[in-house]
């Protein structure tokens, strides 16, 4: 598997909103910040119309103005009357006495006037709003909503007053409710609910991320990983000549070597899957000053990286690159993997910076270019994309990640800039990928990811299937394949448990927060959940 995945950039993806708002709190350097931009032109208030709110009185043709025949105003007219009287002081800033006249308007209002009651509420938790009594805006806006369940206004009124109560798991569901009834239409609440969304995924990642124990990934992750390099000498096998010709004995322990290093016997167990040995042996040539140093220290980064530790890997990748006598395939893929990891944590000058810097020290290195590429795509510069993979193409032909990746980024582009011919011509590459390269795991699941977008649901999910068996514990594709909301959730929660660092399941508890509000927000309010 490649150092980073791709993320499609959303811009004009034309995907379906439900999928959308599953989006929110998507990191914005990954291309998908258009996502509450798209489409999109002012809105009204609500949904377009003060969703609720009376214009004119029950029973009267217009507001009552004066005081001329007040003996003979109904109740409703009268709470109707107090209720303008609030409007004008709160126009006026008034919002002391805005707030007597909305009591009065709630107090003279029939309680089977559910509709102009709600309005009466909904305005005064607007008022103290306004003076910023947050727990008033909360009971205020729950009594309209209890009678009017579908208000917009209260509900994001409320919403907002409960972010500022630190109540973000309740603030979430009603800001889900106001995005989803007004159609993903109000960009107000979609970054709000991003907003929400972003802190509670870094507080539960700070959370379990901090306490969980470091994890290694499955054998067919570790070696897919390092099949992302071709020009890694760290993941190339012992060398003829570096361990003695003698078999393993019956308990399968390592083989000895020609000699006393660490490295070399970090290498041996790396053939042997012997994985969780390979960070100490690493750590032994280091700290002895060995021959191996550089090979040492750039595989002890890369296995932190595997296991989640980035913290560890940075000054064992810094060290490399910095040093000038050493191998320059050691320091081009340290300077790859250093910039693939600063990818990963939203910074894209660093990782450009890096994969630039990789490509002038080593002009014929296949990974700079297919890693790079990778980065390309993210930043949304798909014809440099194409350029940096097309060159890696010609320096390994052979390289089906590259291939896959450029199909990707061919479908990106035809996608869209809307041309059919050239979406159906980037389909039919990925057809020739995934037969010229069936072992391929990222063939399959970027071909699946253009399937969703053309609604072939049931190849997709083949594809994603396929490279489940592949990859069994890849948490990308987990977060892809979803499906139904419930299938979403559980796919989301899986991949928590697989985040190789704390920002990646921050973004992850985001995406399975976004779908459970959307889930509980679809039972209260009688929707059919969707498919994604």
């Amino acid at each position: 598997m490649a150092a980073s995945k791709p993320v499609e950039p959303q811009s004009g993806s034309g995907l379906p909103r439900w999928q959308l708002a599953l989006l929110v709190g998507t990191p914005i350097v990954l291309g998908v910040g258009a996502v509450y931009l798209w489409n999109r032109s002012k809105t009204k208030d609500s949904s377009g119309k003060r969703n609720g709110e009376r214009t004119t009185p029950e029973g009267s043709a217009s507001p009552v103005q004066g005081q001329d025949g007040a003996a003979n105003r109904s109740p409703l007219d009268r709470a109707q009357g107090a209720k303008n009287k609030g409007n004008k002081y709160f126009k006026a800033g008034k919002y002391e006495q805005a707030i007597q006249c909305y009591s009065e308007a709630i107090a003279l209002c029939p309680p089977d006037n559910k509709t102009d009651l709600s309005t009466f509420y909904q305005n005064r938790a607007a008022a103290f709003e306004q003076q910023m009594k947050w727990t008033e805006v909360v009971q205020d806006c729950s009594h309209a909503v209890e009678m009017n369940p579908r208000y917009i206004k209260a509900l994001f009124r409320r919403a907002k007053a409960l972010e500022r109560l630190d109540n973000k798991k309740e603030c979430l569901e009603d800001v889900t409710a106001v995005c989803i009834l007004e159609a993903f239409q109000n960009q107000q609440s979609m970054l709000l609910a991003d907003k929400v969304l972003k802190l509670l995924g870094k507080e539960k990642a700070k959370d379990k991320y901090k306490n969980r124990e470091p994890l290694m990934p499955s054998p067919q992750f570790i070696k897919s990983y390092f099949s992302s390099f071709t020009d890694d000498i760290i993941s190339q096998p012992l060398q003829k000549g570096e361990k003695k010709d003698e078999d393993k004995d019956k308990e399968g322990e390592a083989a000895e070597v020609t000699e006393s290093s660490g490295y070399l016997k970090a290498k041996q167990y790396m053939e042997e899957e012997n994985y969780d040995k390979i960070i100490s042996e690493c750590t032994k040539e280091v700290e002895s000053g060995g021959r191996y140093t550089a090979e040492a220290l750039l595989l002890r980064a890369t296995f932190y990286l595997l296991i989640g530790n980035a913290t560890g890997a940075q000054p064992d990748l810094d060290r490399v690159i910095n040093m000038e006598e050493a191998n320059v395939k050691l320091r081009a893929n340290a300077l790859i993997k250093r910039g693939s990891m600063y990818m990963q944590q939203q910074q894209p000058m660093l990782s450009t910076q890096d994969f630039n810097m990789a490509a002038e020290i080593d002009t014929r290195n296949a990974d700079v270019y297919h890693h790079r590429g990778q980065l390309k795509i993210l930043l949304d510069q798909v014809e440099e994309a194409v350029g940096d993979f097309d060159e890696c193409i010609k320096l390994r032909p052979d390289s089906a990640l590259a291939q896959a990746q450029k199909c990707f980024a061919l479908y990106r582009q035809a996608y869209t800039g809307n041309n059919p011919s050239q979406v159906q011509t980037a389909m039919d590459g990925f057809e020739d990928v995934i037969r010229r390269f069936p072992k391929c795991a990222e063939g399959y699941a970027l071909y699946a990811q253009a399937l969703t977008d053309q609604q072939q649901f049931g190849k997709a999910d083949e594809m994603y299937d396929k490279c489940i068996d592949l990859e069994p514990d890849n948490a990308t594709t987990y977060v892809h394949k979803g499906g139904n909301l419930d299938k979403a959730i559980e796919m989301f929660n899986r991949a928590i448990n697989l985040a190789k660092s704390e920002m990646e399941m921050a973004h992850l508890y985001s995406l399975c927060d976004a779908a459970n509000a959307q889930t509980e927000v679809a039972r209260k309010y009688g929707l059919k959940p969707p498919t994604l």
